[in-house]
Formats: C-alpha cells, sequence, structure tokens
C-alpha cells in the first residue's frame, strides 16, 4: 500500500504562487508514476500534471502548460506542484496519485490507485 498526504494549499489571489507537496509513505513507488489532478465543484476531477518517479519525465495538461512545474524528490520521498500565476479557475480541490501497476506513458487516469485526501486551492480574483 502507498499512503499519500498533500499539504500546501490555501487562499490566494489571482496572479499568486502555491506550492503544494505530496508525501509518500508505505511501498517503493520507484516503478510507479506520480500525478496531480484537481476537482472543482460540479467537475469532474481532472489531470493536471504527472512525472515518473523513476525517470523524472513530466507531462502537463494544457491548461497548466507554463504556468505549473511538477518535480519530485527521491530522497525525502515527496513531490511538489509548483503553481505560478494561478487564475480563479484554478480553484479546486488538489489531489496527488500514484499508479500501483504497468502502465503505459503516460498512465491513464484509471490506472492510478493510490489517492491522497486532498487540498483545498483557492484563487480569489
Amino acid at each position: 500500500q502507498v499512503q499519500l498526504v498533500e499539504s500546501g494549499g490555501g487562499l490566494v489571489t489571482a496572479g499568486d504562487s502555491l506550492r503544494l507537496s505530496c508525501t509518500i509513505s508505505g511501498r517503493t513507488v520507484s516503478g510507479s508514476a506520480m500525478a496531480w489532478f484537481r476537482q472543482a465543484p460540479g467537475k469532474e476531477r481532472e489531470f493536471v500534471a504527472g512525472v515518473g518517479w523513476s525517470s523524472g519525465y513530466t507531462y502537463y495538461a494544457d491548461s497548466v502548460k507554463g504556468r505549473f512545474t511538477m518535480s519530485r524528490d527521491t530522497a525525502k520521498n515527496v513531490v511538489y506542484l509548483q503553481m505560478n500565476g494561478l487564475e480563479p479557475e484554478d480553484t479546486a480541490v488538489y489531489y496527488c496519485a500514484a499508479t500501483g501497476g504497468s502502465y503505459e506513458w503516460p498512465p491513464k487516469k484509471n490506472e492510478y490507485d493510490y489517492w491522497g485526501q486532498g487540498t483545498q486551492v483557492t484563487v480569489s480574483s
């Protein structure tokens, strides 16, 4: 099992920055992909950014390219999401996720088996 705990959310003003963290515990994620998803009220959970834990390869949703950066610290077992130029449309609960089994790059949403409890990000205009 893998446990994921997000932190770093909060209330900010449009144009501000935030850095989310996801602390990983339990079994190794060396063969996993990690990702951030978000879910706004009344909307489906959507992919934001992902990273291969071993490779370091990253990929992003078009809506956040150039503004958000995902990274991982393999020594600390933490993944980060640096969010710059935040917009009101970025308001959502942000979830950290990890794949549990085999997958093809980039993983599909249903290939993420482990999820954190989420952290709220609210961007005011």
